[in-house]
């Protein structure tokens, strides 16, 4: 099938992005330009292109739009808007830096002020530039940058640093050398993308540079940078003016400088006020990232694998990509809303594709992913998304972008995340008259768990006091101004039900603590509120805890304790803005019957039971009719039909409990698995003596097992190490095609296992070797997927030595994609 090609200019389209000019990490070609579509643009037809300018992100140039590549939204029930890709030809090439007359040339001769590169006697020519950039050098170290496995100069704002030129003759106090650093096409000193810093006259907006040391024909200085600087990769080059004449040193790539965010610095809005935040939240390079219910909650190691080879490279990457001008750059409000965008694919080609279909057979299985390395350097050499993600993926990928440009970020699981489809603030169900779910008119969902991330930092174009964490969700969901974006929005603002607050204030604060409302259908044709869960939503909200591997609760930090004076105020606050505004005056209250849902914890394969309490808080004798029914969800809260129901009546004496039971075996609930998916109870129930309705919805999950990570000797820098993995087949059938996946910051790069299958209880044991490129505590992570069995991952911390010597090794434990693993070891159940 041939692509039809693409002329989108995306969101600025007056700033069109140009090719990285290094090469990519791994010493592969180029990445393909060619327009592509993913399965879902060229065979969905809701796929349509979006038409129509964004305030918000500015207008695009009209011009021919192809199909972008993106991917089924979470809850598919309705068309896909899509935004067009930024990729725009330019003629000039990818070293082309516009018109600037006063721009070095290449890497050759110095220029003098006639231009004809010749140098003239006693002209103050430099003859070569230490920036000092090395891994174990000051400048990395006091910049907290160390752990990058990169070999140029990379820097937080606002702090300084120190350069050594090697000058052809000793400097005296008539000569005059500026520095200047460029970044972007047209570069411009008044939009900060033009640096210019005379040597011992201080600087603008920050920037300054002073003479620490001159010793013969070497001159030490030290260099304060702008604590607004905009962030990227510059090109850097030095001009010096004496009475012989003037020089100007040639751009050489070696030399190019990364300016990165800095949570250190207190001039800095991103400043961070806890080195143990900084700790976490900026350097650590996995963590936690949480599933499943709130009841049962699952866990799972994640290689965020921010300071790996190619990965910030990545990162700027995405905002050429976008075509973000480069004089917004310095602003963290936008460049997170930016990478909110393009970490999802829909409708701007960003690095992943969202697949909640149950079919990944064109990509991975969102949940085989381990981290985020392979999916952001899979982007930079094809430039083409990633199939496939869902929340956990897009969230894990954002924490990276962020945390690699010096934002304190978390990755953050919300449990009962709330679907908001009516801008009411509500989650409205609706039954028929007897009380069986109309889904017809269920557009609203309640997700199991959504995954996002809270960034740090000041909001000067918000009131005092919205300062703080800010929550950005990739996850397409809803548009945000026409475009699939998310935040970044206060989770102060969200707490008070302030939901005119920008960015997407009222969709978030739904998902985290709007009200479930049962509405039933009534004789006449109308809707009646029958019962309002106030509890149902946001139940719960954590992270990883800083400086381990517990959960942290954080509940708190979005919304006033259930039930309180200040939580009732927030919620009907919000819902007064919403479109149903009136929803709470229609409301009725008789619940002298209470119900209580209670699921056993079980391993995919096993059978299983589930139980419903009733009990009479009444001083009269009630009989309740009791209906179940039990279906197979997707974790975003889409059902599947029901397959097992049981109905019952219960005489309640006053004071008295009564359990219903439903077993389910594995065959009944066997064919209706789905990917990531739990089992969903509907209770619903009437009171015959007081026409008290029951409902209740209830979630749970079947685990999965874990796979068994053993080191297999000492871990040395530069020095081959193995890691035994075992896994047991928990299921009677045979599991086919199984990949495992294998990948840590510092240990391993991405690494594909092909392994074949797996018999029906069978157990297996394969060994893989690697080396360590990075020295301390590190994660080594695995997973496993096939078509009948995903979800199950295993992780191992591996404490790296520092080879003798002393030096950190370039070597990796690179494997190719696809590579056909033997098992050493097969053993029964």
């Amino acid at each position: 099938m041939t692509d039809s090609p693409r002329f989108d200019v995306g969101r600025w389209g007056g700033n069109p992005w140009q090719p990285p000019a290094t090469p990519s990490p791994e010493a592969e070609p180029e990445p393909d330009r060619r327009p592509r579509r993913s399965f879902w643009a060229r065979c969905c037809g809701c796929c349509s292109c979006r038409s129509g300018a964004d305030d918000d992100w500015g207008p695009e140039t009209r011009g021919d739009r192809g199909t972008s590549s993106g991917g089924r939204r979470p809850d598919s029930r309705g068309s896909d808007s899509r935004r067009p890709d930024s990729r725009r030809p330019d003629s000039r090439g990818p070293d082309s830096r516009g018109s600037d007359s006063r721009r070095p040339g290449s890497r050759g001769s110095g220029v003098n002020a006639a231009g004809d590169g010749s140098v003239r006697e006693g002209m103050l020519v430099v003859t070569g530039v230490d920036l000092l950039s090395s891994r174990s050098d000051q400048n990395r170290r006091e910049h907290h940058t160390d752990e990058f496995e990169y070999n140029e100069l990379i820097l937080r704002r606002g702090q300084p640093f120190c350069m050594v030129l090697s000058l052809s003759r000793p400097y005296t106090s008539s000569d005059n050398v500026t520095l200047e650093l460029i970044i972007g096409n047209n570069p411009e000193v008044g939009k900060g993308t033009h640096v210019i810093i005379p040597v011992g006259k201080g600087g603008s907006g920050g920037w300054k540079a002073q003479v620490i040391k001159a010793d013969g024909q070497s001159l030490n200085l030290r260099v304060h940078t702008s604590p607004n600087s905009i962030i990227g990769k510059f090109q850097f080059t030095v001009r010096t003016r004496s009475e012989a004449g003037e020089f100007q040193l040639p751009f050489d790539p070696h030399n190019e400088i990364y300016i990165l965010f800095n949570p250190w610095c207190p001039e800095d809005i991103v400043y961070v006020d806890h080195e143990d935040w900084r700790q976490e939240y900026v350097l650590n390079e996995s963590g936690r990232i949480y599933y499943g219910t709130e009841a049962q909650i699952g866990e799972r190691t994640w290689n965020y694998g921010q300071f790996d080879h190619g990965v910030l490279d990545a990162c700027l990457y995405i905002l050429d990509r976008r075509g973000m001008p480069y004089g917004g750059r310095g602003d963290p409000v936008s460049i997170s809303r930016v990478v909110s965008a393009m970490v999802n694919s829909l409708d701007d080609n960003g690095v992943l594709i969202g697949n909640w279909s149950g079919d990944y057979s064109r990509g991975t299985n969102p949940s085989a992913w381990v981290g985020s390395v392979e999916i952001l350097l899979s982007y930079l050499r094809t430039g083409s998304s990633v199939p496939y993600g869902q929340c956990w993926v897009f969230a894990g990928v954002t924490t990276t972008v962020l945390r690699c440009l010096g934002l304190a970020t978390r990755t953050v699981t919300n449990f009962n995340s709330a679907h908001d489809t009516d801008t009411s603030l509500t989650m409205d169900i609706y039954f028929d008259e007897n009380m069986k779910p109309l889904e017809h008119l269920n557009h609203d969902s309640v997700w199991n768990f959504h995954v996002w991330n809270d960034c740090w930092m000041k909001r000067p174009d918000l009131p005092r006091g919205f300062s703080g964490w800010q929550v950005v969700d990739a996850t397409p969901q809803e548009t945000s101004s026409g475009i699939f974006c998310c935040g970044p929005c206060s989770v102060e603002s969200i707490k008070n039900g302030l939901v005119y607050m920008k960015y997407d204030t009222p969709f978030i604060f739904a998902e985290v603590n709007s009200d479930k409302v049962y509405w039933q259908r009534q004789d006449d044709g109308s809707f009646k509120i029958v019962y309002v869960e106030e509890k149902a939503i946001g139940t719960l909200i954590i992270t990883k805890a800083i400086g381990s591997n517990m959960r942290e609760d954080i509940t708190h930090t979005y919304k006033h304790p259930e039930g309180s004076e200040a939580e009732r105020k927030a919620v009907e606050t919000a819902a007064a803005h919403g479109s149903k505004p009136n929803v709470y005056a229609t409301r009725d209250s008789a619940e002298d019957v209470a119900v209580q849902v209670e699921a056993q914890d079980a391993v995919t394969g096993q059978d299983l039971m589930v139980s419903v309490v009733l009990s009479n808080r009444g001083s009269s004798r009630h009989t309740v009719k009791l209906h179940l029914y039990l279906s197979v969800t997707y974790y975003t809260g889409v059902t599947g039909p029901v397959f097992k129901e049981n109905k019952k009546e219960v005489v309640l004496e006053p004071g008295a409990s009564e359990r219903v039971t439903m077993p389910v075996a594995y065959k009944e609930y066997q064919p209706h698995l789905v990917d990531q998916g739990s089992m969903l109870l509907n209770v619903s129930g009437h009171v015959k003596e007081n026409g008290q309705v029951l409902a209740k919805q209830h979630t749970f999950r079947l685990r999965t097992p874990d796979l068994s990570l053993t080191l297999l000797g000492v871990a040395v820098v530069g020095q081959e190490c193995e890691v035994q993995i075992v896994f047991k087949n928990p299921l009677p059938v045979t599991l086919t095609n199984v990949v495992f996946r294998l990948e840590g910051s510092g240990l391993q790069r991405p690494k594909i296992l092909n392994v074949g299958d797996i018999g029906g209880n069978e157990t297996v044991t394969l060994r893989q070797t690697f080396v360590p490129v990075r020295p301390g505590p590190r994660q080594l992570i695995a997973s496993l997927d096939s078509p009948q069995l995903s979800q199950v991952h295993g992780v191992i911390q591996v404490d790296v030595a520092l080879a003798s010597g002393g030096v950190f090794s370039n070597t990796g434990g690179d494997s190719g994609p696809g590579e056909t693993i033997p098992m050493a070891s097969r053993g029964g159940a």
